[in-house]
């Protein structure tokens, strides 16, 4: 049987903390940032844990 393959386009996308949680950017940063307030763009460019509720499936998804 072949060794699994981890998904490389989420792996670029997420990374894994020192205690196992996933970190991940936030969307609707690419373009149109001048009709978006200053608290908003603030609030997006931060990054954020992954919700419990996709943590499984991404981990599954990005392991070796």
């Amino acid at each position: 049987m072949p060794k699994m393959k981890s998904k490389k386009a989420l792996t670029k996308r997420v990374k894994v903390t020192a205690s196992g949680k996933l970190v991940r950017h936030s969307a609707y940063t690419g373009h149109n940032s001048s009709q978006k307030t200053t608290k908003q763009k603030k609030r997006l460019s931060k990054a954020s844990l992954v919700d419990h509720s996709d943590y499984k499936r991404i981990k599954f998804l990005i392991q070796k």
